[in-house]
């Protein structure tokens, strides 16, 4: 049997997103093969290491498809694999399991790790728990979470490209507009750093502050949940058990306390850095290292040392 990974929203190239699902795809030790919806990412789709194929799939524009149309060719597509796995994003949350539906298979959703062919590990209650859960039907549907996989290499692999019979959009329902989240810079789910600003920073501009300072160390701008309802960060900022889940080499925390649903979506960070006034802070409790003290004399001292890094350079 095979694998099958659904590519990303990519759009002309392959993105970072996609390249982690298939490292986990190749995990579980089978022939892997990638789907894309939009033909001009195929020659670069062509070039990922440990993709044998790749299935070029039509249903009209790329950016439109609806989550029942790439269920149906999920669908069509079935008998031939055993695992089917996607970003555990929006944009295979809602195609994914309606897959599952379709062929009356199991979907298992944010996997953090594999442990063999039919063995899952996900969190449940805000990651208070992990549980390795046992798939028993013919094929499983997965989303997977990327920042828990190492991403494979784009270049140095020679998959067959193969065209797929065009299929038939889904039409009950149509996308009327598509709005951008809002984030600028790194990508937070996959970004090797991320810097984090919480209600300790008190105002939008001084989150914007750290926005800057982000920037200039190649980090992802992240925010916890009092953040983003105070209007500090946009939505797509959030870290957290409502937010997004990351799991970067190296995690700083600015102002924010670490209540268990933000600590939920970034425990599982390689290092993480706690700045807070507080020495009770609940997020002590999980960072490698703390520092007791106000975190604009912190940021300050960074953005010194940036500076001058760069004037020297």
């Amino acid at each position: 049997m095979r694998t099958l990974v659904l590519a990303d929203a990519d759009v002309g190239s392959i993105s970072d997103v996609t390249l982690r699902v298939i490292g986990a795809a190749l995990q579980l030790g089978q022939p892997v093969d990638l789907l894309v919806f939009d033909a001009s990412s195929a020659a670069a789709a062509a070039h990922v290491s440990g993709v044998e194929r790749v299935l070029v799939a039509s249903a009209g524009a790329a950016d439109a498809l609806t989550p029942e149309t790439i269920a149906a060719q999920l669908h069509a597509l079935a008998e031939g694999y055993s695992a089917v796995l996607a970003a555990h994003r929006a944009f295979s949350r809602a195609a994914l399991p309606r897959a599952a539906a379709l062929t009356e298979d199991a979907f298992i959703a944010d996997v953090i790790a594999i442990r063999e062919r039919t063995q899952f590990v996900r969190g449940l209650y805000a990651g208070s728990v992990i549980a390795t859960v046992t798939s028993a039907t013919a094929r499983t549907y997965a989303s997977v979470r990327t920042s828990s996989f190492a991403p494979v290499e784009a270049e140095g692999g020679a998959a067959q490209v193969v065209a797929l019979a065009p299929g038939a959009p889904f039409t009950a329902t149509r996308l009327i507009e598509r709005r951008a989240a809002g984030q600028s810079g790194q990508d937070l789910g996959s970004a090797r750093v991320v810097i984090a600003g919480g209600r300790g920073l008190a105002s939008q501009e001084n989150m914007a502050r750290l926005g800057k300072l982000a920037d200039k160390l190649g980090a992802a701008l992240g925010a916890s949940r009092a953040a983003v309802d105070a209007g500090y960060a946009p939505n797509a900022a959030q870290v957290g058990q409502t937010g997004r889940s990351v799991a970067p080499d190296v995690y700083v925390a600015f102002g924010i306390s670490g209540a268990i649903q933000h600590l939920a979506g970034m425990k599982d960070s390689k290092f993480i850095v706690a700045v807070n006034k507080d020495p009770d802070a609940p997020i002590f409790s999980v960072a490698d290292v703390g520092l007791v003290g106000d975190l604009f004399d912190v940021v300050g001292a960074l953005e010194s040392h940036v500076q001058s890094a760069g004037t020297s350079a």
